[in-house]
């Protein structure tokens, strides 16, 4: 993050709140009725007004593993090229989910960065993004924070609820544990390594984001245990 400044603390519910209020307002000005996949990539031009461009990050701010930045004075995101789908039809998910990200740091954290224009010109603001986000920063506050944020803006959890009824007919968990450790055995991942499962892969398609996103949205919404619980609490079937 550039500037370094650390990010007080925000819930979940909070952050979420937040997501969703995004949503509705979109809605409502556009006149649109939402459904998956949402469509970050105008809620970020369209509504907040930014200038969404891609480029070499690492290039252009001197750093490394840059995936993507905001300039809060400019009202500018960049991601990175390595995550164009245009040209990487299978980083698409990513992308999207990198855009939701920045969107995070906008609707979340812009107001520590918008400074007056003599501060500005001191801290060379107009060439040096206000945000840095980094494939190695997951751990700094106010990137854990816009991962939340990309999390709920791209799954809704109505949405999410919507997609699983329609696949599997109910709201009862998947015991995914018997599933994991097949797959895990079959690809020889190691203990640290989660594979995701089916039903996961089948709605992160539906809501154009990577299976990994998705499994952990499923996981935290308690559609998906990633154990068998003992004795049996859940009776879902395998997803078809």
């Amino acid at each position: 993050m550039a500037g370094g400044r650390k990010g007080g603390f925000l819930s979940a519910v909070k952050i979420e709140s937040t997501a969703l209020r995004l949503l509705a307002v979109y809605a409502q000005r556009f006149k649109v009725s939402l459904a998956p996949p949402v469509p970050v990539d105008e809620i970020l031009e369209s509504h907040l007004g930014l200038d969404l461009f891609i480029d070499d990050m690492c290039r252009l701010t001197g750093k490394t593993k840059v995936l993507g930045a905001t300039w809060v004075k400019q009202q500018r995101v960049g991601i990175d090229a390595s995550l164009d789908p245009s040209v990487y039809s299978g980083m698409e998910g990513r992308y999207r989910f990198t855009l939701g990200h920045e969107v995070g740091h906008w609707e979340l954290h812009r107001h520590r960065y918008q400074v007056n224009e003599d501060q500005g010109l001191l801290f060379n603001a107009e060439t040096k993004p206000s945000i840095i986000c980094r494939a190695e920063g997951k751990f700094d506050p106010i990137e854990w924070q816009a991962n939340q944020f990309a999390g709920y803006l791209l799954m809704p959890r109505d949405m999410v609820i919507g997609a699983w009824q329609t696949r599997r007919g109910n709201l009862e968990p998947y015991c995914a544990a018997d599933e994991i450790a097949d797959l895990s055995a079959r690809w020889s991942l190691g203990e640290n390594e989660t594979p995701v499962v089916e039903i996961a892969r089948r709605l992160a398609e539906e809501f154009i984001v990577s299976g990994r996103a998705m499994q952990i949205r499923l996981i935290g919404m308690n559609l998906i245990a990633t154990s068998n619980p003992h004795p049996c609490l859940f009776s879902g079937e395998d997803p078809k």
